[in-house]
């Protein structure tokens, strides 16, 4: 498979890939299939993570290190649609967990899951094996919520190669699961490892997902705003707002971000 050939803009110092699920896919495929030396960071996230990147120059270092940024989030797409991308909104977000599956499912991909609760990751294993009976899955990790010593982080590391995945998804929640993979990397044995966010959580059901009408149109910040006001509050009415002026001031070229 020859290796894409993906844009990007810039975004509040980030780079975004102008990449939708099948074209990310494809290149998790390749990585897969042609290049397994390599552990690939790739990052799935929109206004939330550039905005956590725009906070912390640390993590927006840790960006610039992934091989791969898919946008998501309907502001993410509106952007990438006014800078010329036909980016869909169906064709993004953690979707790509179940769209890799599907195609795990046919080709014999491994996955391996890491973060969130113990009752969490049973009910996300026994649901996608339930959806893709030949998918194989060989292991998941719930680690303790609190902030791991460097042994238990090395014992994490070494299940995970003893497993060896194809792909590892890790759900550690924006920003911490893209430090974990950032500073892990050069010891994990997987060609691919995936920033999972919530789609643990979706897949699980452990969080009810908005029809699929209501997430193509947009809507599903709404919908997550009514199911967890607490985790999204700060989202929508802090964070939104403030990203969509300091883009403004980007694109206007009042304020250049590095």
């Amino acid at each position: 498979m020859m290796k894409q050939e993906i844009s990007s803009i810039r975004v509040l110092g980030t780079r975004v890939d102008m990449v939708e699920i099948p074209g990310v896919i494809s290149q998790m495929v390749d990585w897969i299939e042609n290049d397994r030396d390599s552990c690939h960071h790739i990052v799935n996230s929109g206004m939330h993570g550039v905005m956590e990147g725009y906070r912390n120059p640390d993590l927006r270092i840790v960006f610039e290190s992934v091989d791969l940024f898919a946008p998501d989030g309907i502001l993410m797409v509106m952007l990438a649609r006014i800078k010329g991308f036909k980016i869909s909104k169906k064709n993004t977000g953690p979707n790509v967990v179940c769209e890799f599956a599907r195609s795990a499912n046919e080709n014999g991909y491994s996955s391996y899951f890491y973060g969130d609760e113990e009752d969490v990751l049973q009910r996300l294993e026994k649901n996608l094996k339930a959806e893709f009976p030949k998918l194989k899955i060989v292991g998941h990790r719930s680690p303790p919520f609190r902030e791991l010593t460097s042994e238990e982080i090395s014992d994490d590391v070494e299940a995970i190669n003893q497993a060896a995945p194809d792909v590892l998804w890790v759900g550690l929640g924006m920003p911490r699961q893209e430090k974990w993979i950032s500073d892990n990397r050069a010891k994990l044995r997987v060609p691919v490892a995936v920033g999972a966010g919530a789609a643990f959580k979706f897949i699980s059901r452990d969080v009810s997902r908005g029809p699929s009408w209501i997430r193509n149109i947009g809507f599903e910040w709404l919908w997550r705003l009514v199911g967890e006001p607490k985790r999204i509050w700060r989202r929508v009415f802090v964070d939104a707002p403030q990203f969509i002026g300091l883009v403004l001031l980007e694109m206007s070229g009042l304020k250049k971000f590095s």
